[in-house]
């Protein structure tokens, strides 16, 4: 599988989500997951819709977040690679 590329905007904020196969690791602005968000209800939120469909161990997916702020950046992020 290629790598998978969406791009998502709103007022200030740009998120760039990049999908291809791998192991489950989640990736923002060159952190991982649990380092970016430390709230693990952030986490949740993000990683939601791929458990839902049961494939969150199948995907790696790479963000780049500017702007806004952490809520605000976890809902927007997920919006993007549901796409």
């Amino acid at each position: 599988m290629e790598v998978i590329n969406a791009l998502g905007r709103r007022k200030a904020a740009v998120a760039r989500v990049y999908v291809k196969e791998g192991s489950g690791k989640i990736v923002i602005n060159k952190r991982e997951l649990e380092a970016y968000f430390p709230s693990s209800i952030l986490q949740y939120v993000v990683k939601q819709p791929l458990n839902k469909l049961g494939v969150a161990e199948q995907y790696d997916i790479v963000i780049n977040l500017q702007g806004g702020g952490y809520k605000g950046t976890t809902f927007f992020s997920i919006m993007n690679y549901e796409l």
